[in-house]
């Protein structure tokens, strides 16, 4: 039998290797639990939401996934011992559906008869602010930049580079509008009209969940949602959040909601980062964000301020 010279470095390779394995694969998020709570079961959950939305489950460095936000809501949903849950905002907002999806599992939330508080960071914008409508109440900043109110959908128009280049495309479509938003050639004043028709619907949703999570009538949401964003202050003006204050500010309110006494047990939950996505984001910030691949985004209506 064979004995290792230096066992030690063996040891420290095994580890090393296992290390990498869990930063590589590893994919479920960290639970820290602050114990404050004078007694075991009066829990408020903290979940983060950061980064620009999208309904893909590889959102990399730069993006949050909403299957993950919504995997833990679900969690928090189930476990009995939680009692409310705080979201933390910090989002432009993303694409629609995974505003839309996030939004559904905290009404699911609210409905279980948990109580749900959202906390706005530095943003909480269109697509954030779509999923902020869904909690019983709403804290922000002062200088939070919230709102945003809108749907977005662009197009690049390759013309220009493509005469320079002596590039031309071929297209072979089942229908007039089959191509539509092609930057290869001019949009059409048909072409404009669809797709204006699909903001517009796309809109209307954004407006009806505002009004109905802000107990607001839509005629009084619909001079709000031209696009603009609002300062976390303007925003208590208007309506749009219910209170000035920081995250530990929603903690306790979500705490008293619940109808915990005392300081309650936090249990916190941010999504751990695999190790491509930590070097994905090391590349990128070397680069102008303008100069960064989001083509998550293209081509389709969004919640997002830009």
């Amino acid at each position: 039998m064979t004995r290792l010279k230096y066992p030690f470095l063996a040891l420290a390779g095994l580890s090393t290797a296992a290390a990498l394995l869990l930063l590589l694969f590893g994919g479920r998020g960290e639970r820290r639990v602050l114990p404050q709570a004078p007694f075991a079961g009066d829990r408020v959950a903290v979940v983060e939401l950061s980064g620009v939305m999208t309904s893909s489950q590889d959102a990399g460095s730069r993006a949050t996934s909403a299957h993950r936000v919504v995997d833990a809501l679900e969690k928090h949903r189930a476990d009995g011992t939680v009692k409310a849950v705080v979201l933390r905002v910090d989002t432009p907002g993303g694409t629609v559906v995974a505003a839309q999806d996030i939004h559904a599992a905290l009404g699911r939330l609210r409905a279980s008869g948990k109580k749900t508080v959202v906390s706005m960071g530095d943003v909480a914008a269109s697509g954030g602010y779509y999923v902020s409508c869904a909690a019983d109440r709403v804290f922000a900043s002062p200088g939070t930049l919230t709102g945003s109110i809108g749907v977005i959908m662009q197009f690049p128009d390759y013309r220009g580079l493509f005469g320079k280049i002596g590039l031309s495309t071929n297209t072979i479509k089942s229908g007039e509008f089959k191509d539509v938003g092609n930057g290869a050639r001019e949009m059409t004043e048909r072409d404009r009209r669809l797709l204006q028709a699909l903001v517009d619907d796309v809109q209307a949703q954004f407006v009806a969940a505002v009004a109905a999570g802000r107990g607001m009538a839509p005629e009084r949401v619909r001079p709000l949602a031209d696009g603009r964003v609002y300062s976390g202050r303007q925003a208590k003006e208007l309506g749009l959040v219910d209170e000035l204050g920081d995250l530990d500010a929603a903690i306790a309110a979500a705490a008293k909601l619940a109808g915990i006494a005392g300081k309650p047990e936090v249990v916190r939950e941010k999504p751990r980062r695999r190790l491509w996505e930590m070097l994905d984001a090391r590349f990128a910030a070397l680069f102008p964000a303008q100069l960064q691949s989001e083509s998550y985004l293209e081509a389709r209506p969004l919640y997002l301020w830009r």
